[in-house]
């Protein structure tokens, strides 16, 4: 049993588990999670833990239900195709930020002017590299200008591209906006603590007929407890409401606890090992070889990684995306099945017969890369493990310092391809093979407004990924929450918790 699992019965046992009443009490929800986003902009940051704070404290232009993937007027209450690159919307009277500063057109137009400056240095440009400029075109109205056809482009209007407030933004600076943020959104950020929490109250201010509705607990606060252990007795014992990515183990023994509710979900999140294909981190870099890209794909028995590790409604992904994404399909891509012995003849064609030292680098779930690991030794090849802080882990890929990278990506919830294999294969900052072929293919799937071409084009790219072993999915992610029984909370595919529809039990 692992230490967590012991930490679990042992407390089960002694007969102190179960949290205490008084955050409900004091009507504060507080959630734990063991990563803290680099800066709570959410345009500088791709942590998952960003996007949680975002869907709660910044408001979009428009808003998809999850339920039926319909897209509703949210900060925009219309919008209109003037031709495939232009897209003309009208912006919601009578919003208003958490410091008071009315919503205005000019604060969209700031928004996406803005994040498209080299200045801006987002993190995740694909996000809004779609768009060329936007004016305002009246005094309730904007018009959106893209770069070429992009049919997607409401999903991310519904998704990763939220309202900045321009006065404020452009008085405080970015690392100003950072320690004080303000949105639109539902809760208003009252407390920045770096490494430690950040406090929420309810936006009681907000404004009527949002599609999300008025949070319905009164503060919010998102504490930073990188240790597993820490956090699961923390919820134990009342430090805190809600958890997530309990191990399954610990998981089905939290079920023994009255007090507690525990439930499992799939994500989009999926796992895989991206590879430097261009061998910038060591010199004469094995990994330049697509025979070994390939072994190290047979090596890894990701079906026993699912069913031992895993598990909770995890499937294995063949293609780099997650399956029911628009334009994800595994038809024609290799499979890579669990074959050690053709690995290890994959590595003495390479010539590599006894195999190769290498280092792989990871940053959460840190059995999974040990797993990953031991696999690839079992075939020869001795991986060293680099565990890092996320910022760090994904600026050594981009910079070129480290050979293989367990990776995981959300698409920010945007269910569609492009925001998967789009960011890490067209050519920006995370695209570590740069093949031209797969570069035209994913771009003409992105601005052709057939979607029979679009997915056409996207099949294309996702059969030359695996056949040249660019990147080797692993698996979707599910997530085991765990979360005091007093608080109604509903898990979602998109791995969004949304707080602001969570509420106390009468």
């Amino acid at each position: 049993m692992r230490k967590a699992g012991a930490l679990v019965a042992g407390l089960l046992l002694a007969g102190i588990a179960g949290p205490a009443l008084a955050a409900k009490a004091n009507d504060t929800l507080v959630y734990a999670s063991d990563s803290e986003p680099e800066n709570l902009s959410p345009y500088h940051n791709n942590l998952r833990e960003g996007v949680i704070l975002a869907r709660n404290v910044w408001d979009t232009l428009l808003y998809r239900d999850p339920a039926t993937g319909q897209h509703q007027p949210m900060l925009a209450t219309a919008w209109t195709w003037v031709d495939p690159v232009t897209l003309d919307l009208t912006i919601r009277d009578g919003v208003t930020f958490h410091n008071g500063d009315p919503l205005t057109p000019e604060d969209v137009a700031f928004t996406f002017n803005y994040v498209l400056t080299p200045e801006a240095k987002i993190v995740t440009k694909g996000n809004v590299d779609w768009m060329k400029s936007t004016e305002v075109t009246g005094p309730h109205s904007v018009r959106i200008h893209l770069k070429a056809p992009f049919p997607a482009a409401l999903e991310y209007l519904s998704g990763p591209t939220p309202i900045l407030p321009a006065a404020y933004f452009k008085k405080t600076g970015l690392d100003g906006f950072s320690k004080a943020p303000v949105g639109t959104g539902p809760y208003r950020i009252v407390s920045v603590e770096s490494g430690r929490s950040v406090k929420m109250v309810r936006n009681d201010k907000y404004w009527p007929g949002s599609p999300i509705g008025r949070a319905k607990i009164g503060k919010l606060e998102f504490r930073i407890i990188p240790d597993a252990d820490s956090r699961m007795a923390e919820l134990m014992t009342g430090g805190v409401d809600w958890i997530w990515r309990v191990p399954t183990d610990q998981a089905e023994q939290l079920k023994s606890d009255p007090t507690l509710t525990v439930v499992s979900a799939e994500t989009m999140r999926v796992g895989y090992l991206q590879f430097d294909v261009q061998g910038r981190a060591m010199e004469n870099s094995p990994i330049k070889d697509v025979r070994v890209r390939q072994a190290i794909a047979h090596a890894i028995d990701r079906k026993a990684m699912v069913d031992n590790l895993a598990r909770g409604g995890a499937r294995v992904m063949n293609a780099l995306c997650f399956i029911e994404q628009f334009g994800c399909t595994e038809e024609g891509v290799p499979t890579y099945a669990y074959d050690p012995a053709k690995a290890r003849t994959l590595l003495k064609e390479a010539g590599y017969p006894n195999g190769f030292d290498i280092d792989l680098s990871a940053y959460r779930e840190r059995d999974y890369a040990e797993a990953v690991i031991g696999y690839l030794r079992a075939v020869g090849i001795r991986a060293r493990l680099n565990y890092l802080r996320y910022a760090a882990f994904r600026d050594a890929l981009r910079a070129g310092k480290t050979s293989i990278g367990y990776q995981t990506w959300g698409s920010f919830s945007i269910n569609d391809v492009s925001a998967f294999t789009g960011i890490y294969f067209r050519g920006g900052e995370e695209d570590l093979a740069r093949d031209p072929t797969v570069i035209a293919d994913l771009q003409a799937g992105d601005t052709s407004t057939d979607p029979a071409i679009r997915k056409a084009k996207y099949a294309e790219a996702l059969k030359r990924i695996g056949a040249q072993a660019y990147a080797l999915p692993m698996f979707s992610y599910p997530s085991n929450y765990a979360f005091s029984a007093d608080l109604t909370f509903t898990a979602q595919t998109d791995e969004v918790p949304r707080f602001y529809a969570a509420s106390w039990k009468k």
